[in-house]
């Protein structure tokens, strides 16, 4: 194992808004994860280098960037601005997509729009450990970040920053922040900059009328590919890593009413499943 301490610019990117609207059924649960999964897959997608991710957490990634010193740091912290801005777009754009391409009525599908995002950004010296080729990112300035995330901001849609990135980066041009201090548990208190979205939200295309899925549609893939992730579930092929929402024990009697109650699948995908022949 390998140890280095950096210079590093550290961004937590988290998806807010679902708890409170998933209830416990199966329906609900496995297509809950599947639409965090495809939101946060379209935001990572924008992560360009030297911006790098670190791990995924349930509904959140976290991502860093080592920083020079002097112009080179400052440039670096203003990229990240930029792929920052891109993530929020690239969020909103998959949201509507989910929208317009699946028919179900479950909880889940039902509260797509009420989900959010919200980004914590911050400087400071952090530890890389290196075993083969992972990588682990440590250290206070971490743990920082991460509790920035309970704050008392009226918003769940946001970008914070710490004074220390703000004054590495400059902030986002042209736009006005709010200045705050925020309690960080077991830590001083934090000066913070935030950032609310701008303008109002876009609106989502309109619901479309519940049909079966239809081959070669967007509708119909995205049901297909959510419903073999809800097989993988429920025979122990995947595994949940969304703390957040409820710690369901699927069986395959769950299975049975996810196909035959839901609006997301068909059993031939059980059979290309079980097959291999799942693309």
């Amino acid at each position: 194992m390998r140890v280095e301490v950096k210079r590093l610019a550290l961004v937590l990117v988290d998806i807010s808004g679902y708890t409170r609207f998933v209830k416990m059924h199966t329906m609900s649960l496995l297509h809950a994860e599947s639409i965090i999964t495809d939101l946060l897959g379209a935001v990572i997608d924008n992560a360009e280098f030297p911006l790098t991710l670190s791990k995924l957490e349930g509904d959140a990634a976290f991502l860093y960037c080592e920083l020079e010193e002097g112009p080179r740091g400052r440039a670096a912290a203003e990229d990240i601005l930029r792929q920052v801005d891109a993530f929020f777009a690239a969020f909103d754009a998959k949201a509507s997509e989910l929208v317009a391409a699946d028919a179900c009525r479950c909880d889940a599908c039902s509260n797509i729009p009420m989900l959010k995002l919200k980004s914590v950004l911050h400087v400071g010296p952090a530890v890389i450990k290196k075993v083969r080729q992972f990588e682990e990112v440590a250290g206070e300035d971490v743990i920082v970040v991460h509790r920035l995330l309970k704050n008392t901001v009226p918003s769940n849609e946001y970008v914070l920053m710490t004074q220390a990135f703000y004054d590495l980066s400059g902030g986002f041009p042209g736009r006005t922040a709010e200045a705050r201090v925020e309690a960080c548990e077991g830590l001083e208190p934090v000066a913070v900059k935030v950032y609310y979205k701008d303008g109002a939200a876009r609106p989502l295309p309109p619901r479309p009328a519940p049909m079966p899925p239809i081959p070669g549609t967007t509708y119909g893939n995205t049901s297909i590919r959510w419903s073999a992730y809800a097989v993988a579930r429920v025979f122990g092929r995947s595994r949940s890593n969304f703390s957040h929402l409820p710690d369901a024990r699927l069986t395959p009697a769950d299975l049975w009413e996810y196909f035959v109650t839901g609006l997301g699948g068909n059993l031939v995908t059980i059979a290309r499943y079980w097959l291999g022949l799942r693309n």
